[in-house]
């Protein structure tokens, strides 16, 4: 039995328990059909059984292709938008230390970010920090004509050629894209880039258990064996021939969704650790654009606890009552810290001298839960025993089977996200991009 533990209790003064319950026959069909691919998006199912497809040899090239970059670069430069960035950073950040970027003497390459945005800014900073350091990319795109991500990786690759020669460069460039199509593709077999292949039936919310995760996560230090292992487990447990009220997945999505129809629109993931804020992030995106159709979708919001207690707090209090929150509870921290005593005592804080920090922290949690509740707030708990990459790897895949079954009881197609061409259309046009000439002359009348 996984570690990772759901409770529900404080939902049932909203919504009753017999209520939840008769969502059992259509949540244990929703399971079924994502097994047996007869539901919406059946052609991109890939992730379903990933972390138990993944094998022994494929994990040892990764960690091979991880100790090359570790060996050659200080700093590896991860190329993405959306999925091909948000999982491999949730996981590093959860895992790295939380001031590692402040290490002078550090043991693995810094890992930071390109192609997530189109800040000349960001771009202009990037390359000067970049400048005269050992650097290397992974480039993460299916097709390689992303726009953010095809124009990050077209300066830093010049940066890189420039400053290293192309031959050396290419050691130090790792594509992660379709088998056999696209700009990225065809560019990577040109020059020689070692590959990783993005399955052709995984989405980018998905992906974080493909390389597009576990390259820049294993460049990072990180165990990725641990966290496959974790969300081995969880698919164990979440399978259709698991009882209901054993499966977490399940229930998450059947108390989400009856949350959702008695009027609680927004869903706000609650965490009391920093490191889990890029967790949210990439909650919000597998959520948000799973769900996010045909007019319906809870609204997917995060904060950090108790940072935002101080910014957000009174809005969740007393704000409109249309959300609910899920709290990521850790059991126990990974470093122990105790208070210490103060002969003056002006901060007036002695009355907690000796307990651990760890100890105010759960509190917080525990009065913020009651507080929120009292205020007509369901409240979710999902707790995990530790911040490491075994629970890690747990959670990711709890949420993306739960996202799965949840689409289905919404009765959408969790798996595509028709709507964020548009803005890619109207972009295109603006920019006069060849092929969008109809699109530019319609566009600019309307400006």
């Amino acid at each position: 039995m996984n570690a990772l533990h759901l409770n529900i209790d404080q939902v049932l003064t909203f919504v009753s328990k017999q209520k939840l319950e008769a969502y059992e026959p259509a949540a244990q069909a929703a399971n079924k059909a994502l097994h047996e691919g007869s539901g919406k998006g059946n052609d991109f199912l890939g992730w379903l059984h990933l972390p138990s497809s993944i094998e022994e040899a494929f994990l040892a090239d990764i960690e091979a292709t991880a100790k090359k970059l570790q060996a050659s670069c200080d700093v590896v430069v991860v190329a993405g938008i959306g999925g091909s960035y948000l999982g491999a950073k949730a996981v590093i950040d959860a895992l790295n230390n939380s001031f590692d970027w402040l290490k002078t003497d550090r043991t693995y390459p810094a890992i930071v970010y390109a192609g997530h945005n189109i800040s000349e800014d960001y771009l202009v900073e990037l390359s000067a920090t970049l400048a005269n350091k050992r650097f290397g990319i992974i480039n993460i795109s299916k097709s390689g004509t992303t726009t953010e991500t095809a124009l990050a990786f077209r300066i830093l690759k010049a940066q890189l050629e420039a400053q290293v020669g192309k031959e050396a460069a290419k050691e130090r460039i790792v594509a992660i894209t379709d088998a056999h199509k696209g700009a990225l593709r065809s560019l990577a077999n040109k020059e020689g880039y070692k590959t990783y292949v993005i399955p052709d039936n995984v989405g980018g919310r998905y992906s974080v258990l493909t390389p597009v995760g576990l390259l820049p996560i294993a460049v990072a230090g990180h165990n990725i064996r641990a966290l496959v292992a974790g969300a081995v487990e969880m698919e164990k447990q979440c399978a259709p021939e698991t009882a209901f009220d054993q499966n977490p997945a399940a229930q998450y999505a059947v108390t989400r969704n009856e949350l959702y129809r008695s009027g609680k629109k927004i869903e706000i993931l609650v965490n009391y650790h920093p490191k889990l804020h890029f967790v949210a992030e990439w909650w919000k995106q597998l959520y948000g654009e799973s769900e996010g159709k045909e007019l319906k979708g809870i609204f997917p919001a995060a904060v950090d606890f108790s940072t935002d207690l101080h910014s957000m707090g009174q809005w969740i209090q007393e704000g409109e009552r249309s959300i609910f929150e899920t709290v990521i509870s850790i059991k126990e921290a990974n470093e122990t810290l105790h208070i210490p005593s103060d002969e003056a005592n002006l901060d007036g804080l002695n009355y907690l001298a000796g307990r651990r920090v760890d100890a105010v922290n759960k509190m917080a949690e525990l009065g913020t839960r009651i507080a929120h509740v009292d205020g007509a707030v369901p409240n979710l708990r999902i707790e995990i025993p530790k911040l490491d990459a075994h629970n890690i790897g747990s959670l990711l895949y709890f949420f993306e089977k739960a996202c799965g079954i949840s689409g289905y009881l919404l009765e959408v197609n969790p798996f595509d996200q028709p709507g964020v061409e548009a803005y890619k259309k109207n972009m295109f046009a603006l920019l006069e991009k060849p092929g969008f000439e109809k699109e530019t002359e319609a566009i600019k009348k309307r400006i």
